[in-house]
This record gives structure tokens, sequence and C-alpha cells, in this order.
């Protein structure tokens, strides 16, 4: 009897090419992450400000948009981290400023972790969209710093998966804002 392995299987592990980085930088930690995904950039863009959905991503207990200005939206939330099986809860006010279908800077204004400020980048070849995330984040946290990297590390790419997993399904909730 002869056995034949196919390699195919591996390829469809990370149908959207996710890529995790987390990097320790003075105290802080440099996170970057990329996806691409078969969607146009205005779903795109709808799905990465569809704030109070975030609740559908693991970890994120409450997500609610407190205001709205223009382009710069408060939201508030309230994250969940298991480290070393304990739960840790923060609560963050993030202020998001918007720059439709390519860029979505973000700020905490007040929270739980010393500091943490990012952005998505938004890129298009017409049937693909790339995801790039960029952020610097100081936890506030009696843990020692490896330990933190290490729960990032190995946490943070099954995120990122299922963001980019729930992006290729989503539809902008208003029809009109993508056409």
């Amino acid at each position: 009897m002869q056995v034949v392995l196919f390699g195919y299987a591996q390829e469809n592990a990370n149908p959207f090419d996710v890529q995790v980085s987390v990097s320790p930088m003075e105290g802080r930690f440099q996170i970057q992450a990329s996806y691409v995904v078969p969607i146009d950039i205005c779903n795109a863009f709808s799905f990465i400000t569809a704030y109070e959905g975030a609740k559908n991503i693991p970890g994120i207990l409450e997500s609610k948009v407190i205001s709205r200005a223009g382009n710069k939206v408060r939201v508030y939330r309230v994250v969940e981290e298991n480290v070393l099986f304990f739960p840790i809860e923060m609560k963050s006010v993030m202020e998001y400023t918007e720059t439709p279908n390519r860029l979505l800077n973000f700020e905490q204004i007040s929270g739980d972790t010393k500091f943490y400020k990012g952005s998505w980048r938004l890129t298009s070849d017409k049937v693909n969209t790339s995801f790039k995330y960029e952020a610097i984040v100081e936890p506030d946290s009696f843990i020692p710093s490896a330990v933190i990297e290490y729960f990032m590390k190995n946490s943070i790419r099954g995120r990122f998966e299922l963001m980019a997993q729930r992006a290729s399904q989503h539809k902008a909730v208003e029809k009109l804002a993508c056409e």
C-alpha cells in the first residue's frame, strides 16, 4: 500500500495572507499586521469603521460610539485579555480620525493602558483590498513585559485571521455608501 501526501492544506491555512509581528520597543510593543481580502475598498473601510460591530471580535466585550464630529469618532471600548489564565479587563476611550477609503488613525484618549496609538491603511487593486495595521501599545500592568509579549504573539494572529474572515463577508450597511 502506497500513501501519497499532498501539501495543499497548508496553502489554505492562511487564505487572506495574514501577517503579524509583535516587537518589544523600550517598554512598548510595536504591532504590525496585514491581510488581503477580496472586497472593494469601500466595503473594507465600512468594515474597519463599524465600531460597534467590533463586539464580534473575541476579547472585545463592549464597543460603543460616544461622539461623532466631522471625521472624528470617539468610542468607549472594554477589552478582556486572558494572561496566565487570569482575565484582565481594560477600558478605554479611543479617538478615530477617518480618511474615507484610505486611512483610519486612532489614539487612546483615556484608559487602562499607558499608551495606545496607531492606524489602519487600505489599498486596493479593484479585486482585493489590503488592510495594514500598525500600532504602538504600552501596557500598564504588573505582569512582566516578556510574559505580555508571549501572550500577545500567541493570541493576536488568531484575532487578525478572524477579522480577515469577517471582512471577507462584510457588506456595507448603507448600500449607497459604496455606490
